[in-house]
């Protein structure tokens, strides 16, 4: 994890000064079985790395003991187009977004955060977990789960797996009520804790939704919030936590503070006060995919954790 967020903010600053090309995520719809499939190509030119992630998020895979996010990476040669990795992107995809919410939580979340709240009990939330613990010392975490059995099986894995107390929880608000710092990675489709109860001064990230229609947090929360974002224009694309506010009136453009690469390289400074809630919104890029991949690519071939095959005979 410590690798991913190193390679994902050095992706951000990319952005931020110009040396990355990213299109807009094409996707596909499958409303018969309630599936989407996004494409997402994207080209570090200062790291030297081009990537196309194509991912898939079927909802109804949870009925079949499926993934409900499964996705695959190529990398190839940005200097001859040669391919050079084909790799899990299910684990990478998880990976990276758990490192995107590391570097919002290492300039938005108080110096002194030592509890986290996790909603959710999937792989996504896993990697959640995990980054916070990089960039914070972590004392305890919360998990809730609208599956009580999957929160205590989460409970142990990660209490085992991070050396620290985890305590599955039975409602949202007990999350609430204790937390310093905050990770949404559910499935959900509407908001599921009010936004009132959130205490001044904690950091939110959000990551579940995805869709300019659905939302995982309620308005009140976003309009007590500092918000920053991964991109503005895919915000304003895909992010119904922020897209449904505007669209009632309730928050503007204006109110978005700044996007993460901003952040990363000082354009914009990140928490201003203990008591302010910061709030950070990612719909996931193509620059986090192409970062982690490129960075696990190289790590396979210093370590030799890889099989090499020919595509062509």
């Amino acid at each position: 994890m410590k690798d991913a967020i190193e390679a994902v903010e050095e992706a951000f600053i990319e952005l931020q000064k110009g040396t990355a090309e990213m299109p807009l995520r094409t996707s596909v719809t499958f409303p018969e079985v309630d599936g989407w499939a996004g494409i997402m190509p994207a080209w570090l030119k200062r790291m030297g790395a081009f990537s196309t992630k194509i991912v898939t998020v079927f909802y109804k895979n949870t009925e079949k003991n499926l993934p409900t996010i499964m996705a695959s990476v190529i990398l190839n040669d940005p200097e001859t187009g040669e391919p050079l990795a084909l790799m899990d992107g299910t684990y990478i995809t998880a990976m990276r977004t758990g490192a995107v919410c590391g570097v919002a939580t290492k300039y938005l979340a108080r110096k002194d955060a030592r509890i986290a709240g996790i909603f959710g009990a999937g792989v996504q939330a896993r990697s959640q977990l995990m980054a916070l613990c990089e960039v914070r010392t972590v004392e305890k975490a919360y998990v809730y789960d609208i599956i009580e059995e999957a929160s205590k099986k989460y409970a142990l894995e990660m209490s085992e797996r991070l050396g620290i107390p985890i305590e599955p929880c039975r409602t949202p608000e007990k999350v609430l009520q204790e937390s310093d710092i905050i990770s949404c990675a559910t499935t959900a489709r509407k908001p599921f804790f009010e936004g009132a109860l959130v205490n001044p001064g904690t950091h939110v990230n959000l990551i579940g939704s995805f869709k300019p229609d659905e939302r995982e947090v309620d308005e009140v929360l976003v309009r007590r919030s500092r918000i920053v974002v991964d991109r503005l224009s895919e915000a304003l694309e895909e992010a119904g936590d922020l897209i449904i506010p505007m669209k009632q009136g309730i928050i503007t453009v204006e109110d978005i503070h700044a996007e993460l690469g901003e952040l990363a390289t000082g354009i914009k400074q990140g928490r201003t006060s203990d008591t302010e809630i910061t709030l950070f919104k990612s719909v996931g890029l193509g620059i986090q995919d192409c970062a982690a991949a490129w960075r696990a690519y190289n790590r396979a071939k210093e370590t030799g954790l890889f099989m090499e095959i020919s595509l062509s005979r």
